[in-house]
């Protein structure tokens, strides 16, 4: 029984140790490090294997040494070992993208004739992706511009989010409170 383990163990041992020699892309530089006399025979190449004697008569001589090409692979019996080729292998890079870190800047609340607002941004590393205005007056006129700046500038798809500045277009009939959102928006890109 114990000797079936042992075996198994060799068995699956050596089996990886020729897969990851044979199926890594350093493992035709081990083959390239070897002495000559060691060197693996290119298939289709003539004359006999090294470290092979030409038996007497032959026309050919001592076998030249030839190295194997890239695709070439070691077939077993042709190499002579006489002691050990180390192989290193690199270990794979798998390199990701950070995740941007999310966080919410806040600007000063501007007051401007119609009241006061102050404007919040949400960046997703430097870039903006939503902006709002809080505390705009919600009645009367003043409440009609503010919806109609807030329509315009806030959001995930607002011009804030597109222009990502306070480079923005002034809100016809709202040109005071487009003026203090900009103030705010500004302060907040600034602080960020």
């Amino acid at each position: 029984m114990r000797r079936a383990v042992l075996a198994i163990t060799g068995l699956a041992a050596s089996t990886t140790a020729l897969v990851v020699l044979k199926g890594s892309p350093g493992a035709s530089q081990v083959a390239q490090d070897l002495p000559a006399d060691q060197a693996s025979v290119v298939p289709g190449a003539s004359g006999p294997a090294p470290g092979v004697t030409p038996a007497p008569g032959s026309a050919s001589g001592p076998a030249p040494s030839v190295r194997p090409s890239a695709g070439a692979s070691r077939t077993p019996g042709t190499t002579k070992t006489t002691g050990t080729a180390k192989a290193t292998t690199a270990a794979p890079r798998t390199t990701t993208a950070p995740k941007p870190s999310t966080r919410t800047v806040s600007g000063p609340t501007v007051s401007y004739k119609y009241g006061s607002l102050q404007v919040r941004i949400t960046l997703s590393g430097t870039r903006i992706v939503d902006a709002t205005a809080l505390g705009m007056p919600q009645d009367g006129q003043s409440g009609l511009r503010s919806d109609d700046v807030q329509a315009r500038y806030s959001g995930t798809s607002g011009e804030v989010v597109a222009k990502q500045s306070a480079n923005l277009n002034t809100v016809s009939g709202a040109t005071y409170t487009s003026t203090a959102y900009k103030q705010s928006l500004q302060a907040a890109i600034d602080k960020a």
